[in-house]
């Protein structure tokens, strides 16, 4: 083992909308019954909760259940916003662990989580959640990155965090498709993992039939099942988005950052798609009587969409067809779309929509960017914590396999503080502090330039000479 809603002109109720299309969709992944016929083991998820990280999950892979290339085209919107977010949330972010040999260790396998965070940060935004699983391979530390649709809760305690948990993996091998449940459970006892294997050869989107691991070359050194003692904390941490979840409120899984412009989000593709409509059907072409082209009755050469031949007792019948188009305001239709949207989402006006159709003062404009700040702190928050849990659970597996020598770390974590404010807000907080004497001003003005050290020696008349009260007038 240790090797080892917004629904512009509808009524309905999305999710009940698209209930079937997203069974139609999703055909990859089981369903909580799939899992428990083949475990036994009851899981603690909500066929709402459920279809919902389903459609999640569609959207984010650009095939929601309306989207129809004949008819609706995608602004694939969903994926733009997991992306936007993530970049914004472990942007410039540093973290690292330190304080003893045990520490240079966990870091030397942590770096490898930090060069992925943003990648995993983005299904975990998308999906409403993502777990991190680490477990020992060989003389290493590796981390399992579990989206939301391939782990089922079991248990929780009483403060809402998974204790009991079956993670899926499937690898497919030809036209047969093996999956692995494997099973932890925070018991009084200690800490319990079972792993079962399943074969199905006819890809009928079922888990299949025992088999033993051995059968699976990837899987054959597991054990079926073990129980590890003196363990009060489950092997995996759950990053989860800070956000209320509305789709099952006594649901403690996490949302997508997205969850809140379902209906927004199909609506934009469909105004997208008129919009793109409304070209397709406004091109130049003209009307003639055929028998004003070719005697063989054929058009110019690659000018096919621009001529249409029509059987007309008119002589010499031409019409030109040149209508206007309507392109601005179905534009302008889209950008309202998406700035209901950006505002759902908790993101800044402009960061989808064309933030020069943005009519706002500047107190509104400030409004909006602290809305996208704000969704950041609190994402930043939770991803600190997930990874907090994690390094735990690697420092378990550290002394479980013998790995490293014991002794006590410490974990730092360094954030872009410019997107928790805005440079105004930041430069006036930092003035106070210089004014206050907190701070040298030339730590001020090498922030309020960006400049280095050096480069402010030369701006400044003498450094050497300390600045004097009447120094800090003149910085206003």
């Amino acid at each position: 083992m240790l090797e080892g809603l917004y629904a512009i002109g509808r009524g309905d109720n999305v999710f009940e909308k698209l209930k079937n299309g997203i069974r139609q969709v999703i055909n990859k992944l089981f369903s909580k019954n799939d899992i428990k016929d083949a475990t036994g083991i009851g899981v603690a998820i909500s066929e709402e909760m459920s279809n919902a990280i389903s459609l999640w999950g569609a959207m984010y892979e650009d095939k929601a259940p309306w989207v129809d290339n004949n008819k609706v085209k995608s602004l694939n919107l969903s994926a733009a916003i997991a992306s936007e977010m993530a970049r914004l949330v472990t942007l410039e972010m540093e973290s690292e662990i330190t304080g003893s040999k045990r520490a240079e260790y966990l870091n030397s396998q942590y770096e490898k989580v930090i060069e992925d965070i943003r990648r995993v940060t983005e299904y975990a935004c998308a999906k409403g959640g993502l777990i991190f699983k680490p477990y020992i391979d060989g003389e290493n530390i590796a981390v399992d990155y579990v989206q939301a649709d391939l782990f089922f809760p079991t248990k929780y305690d009483f403060s809402g965090n998974i204790t009991g948990c079956i993670f899926v993996d499937r690898k497919r091998h030809g036209d047969v498709i093996y999956t692995r449940l494997e099973h932890h459970d925070l018991q009084d006892t200690g800490y319990y993992i079972s792993n079962k294997a399943y074969k199905n050869v006819i890809n009928d989107g079922t888990i299949g039939t025992r088999i033993p691991l051995t059968a699976v070359d990837e899987w054959k050194d597991l054990e079926p099942e073990a129980l590890l003692t003196n363990i009060d904390k489950p092997l995996f941490s759950y990053l989860k988005t800070p956000i209320a979840n509305t789709i099952d409120t006594r649901s403690p899984l996490g949302v997508s950052v997205y969850a809140r412009a379902v209906s927004l989000i199909e609506q934009a593709d469909r105004q997208y798609s008129r919009t793109l409509w409304e070209y397709e059907g406004g091109e130049l072409a003209i009307n003639a009587a055929a028998d004003l082209f070719k005697a063989n009755g054929e058009v110019p050469e690659g000018k096919e969409r621009l001529f249409a031949m029509l059987d007309t007792d008119q002589e010499d019948f031409f019409k030109e067809w040149a209508p206007a188009l309507r392109d601005e305001s179905f534009f302008n239709g889209l950008n309202k779309l998406l700035q209901r949207i950006e505002f759902n989402c908790g993101l800044a006006y402009g960061t989808l929509s064309d933030v020069q159709m943005v009519d706002k003062t500047a107190t509104e404009v400030k409004a909006s960017k602290q809305r996208t700040y704000s969704t950041v702190q609190d994402m930043q928050k939770s991803l600190e914590h997930a990874l907090e849990g994690l390094v735990e659970a690697m420092d378990i597996w550290a002394t479980l396999g013998n790995l490293a020598p014991s002794g006590d770390y410490d974990i730092s974590f360094e954030w872009d503080d410019s997107l928790a404010m805005d440079a105004e807000t930041e430069m006036a907080q930092m003035y106070q502090e210089v004014a206050a004497g907190l701070i040298k001003p030339e730590y001020y003005l090498m922030k309020r330039y960006g400049v280095t050290e050096e480069q402010l020696k030369e701006m400044m008349p003498n450094m050497d000479e300390p600045m004097d009260r009447d120094d800090y007038d003149d910085l206003e």
